[in-house]
């Protein structure tokens, strides 16, 4: 999948690597409808889980149109993978090559936040991060928090967030949380979860 840049992004977002196509709800980033970034999105930003879904799948076009709207730029930490099994879980990837990341920051010259959505991608980025172009060793932040690394002039920080898949075991509400502290601080106005929604559990 070709990273999606809007012009202006703040906010990079980084997957590990897109489910199986027969997974897939939509041509997009967390394609599969039970991933859950765009529910989180939704109560994040408008207090409907169901905000950018459309029928039995999500909303490309909405989707796409918030993003460009709030700067908020996705692509994955991985480009090439072997999946040494038929699902889609993280912890059967083998990534063969990694997002090059320089690449993407030339092109998000406003860009000084990365956040990776998951322990796979965290480590992918770490490693990259380690390696040629950056020479950075970074430990691990703990979730919702970030480390500082440095690409040219830019300092950038690394956050650390939860999959936003159902296979990772932390309450939606939790999550939901994370990632509200997370959006607000660069993506404008967020909704705190009022009756009948979501409770501020951060």
């Amino acid at each position: 999948m070709q990273p999606f840049l809007p012009r202006g992004s703040r906010i990079l977002m980084l997957g590990s690597f897109p489910p199986p196509k027969t997974r897939w709800s939509m041509d997009f980033y967390y394609p599969n409808f039970r991933n859950d970034m765009w529910r989180i999105v939704g109560l994040v930003f408008f207090n409907q889980a169901g905000y950018f879904i459309q029928g039995n799948g999500y909303n490309r076009k909405l989707i796409e149109s918030f993003c460009r709207e709030k700067g908020l730029a996705l692509y994955d930490a991985a480009v090439k993978v072997i999946r040494m099994t038929g699902n889609a879980s993280d912890k059967y990837l083998e990534v063969v090559e990694s997002i090059d990341l320089a690449g993407i920051l030339d092109n998000l010259p406003m860009c000084s936040n990365v956040a990776v959505t998951g322990q796979k991608a965290a480590q992918t980025v770490l490693e990259v991060l380690a390696g040629t172009g950056f020479q950075q060793v970074l430990q691990l932040p703990a979730m919702g928090s970030f480390a500082n690394f440095r690409y040219g002039e830019r300092l950038v920080r690394l956050y650390r967030m939860p999959s936003t898949s159902r296979a990772y075991p932390m309450p939606l509400e939790k999550k939901v949380s994370y990632y509200r502290n997370l959006f607000k601080s660069f993506l404008g106005h967020s909704h705190s979860m009022v009756a009948g929604g979501l409770e501020d559990i951060s």
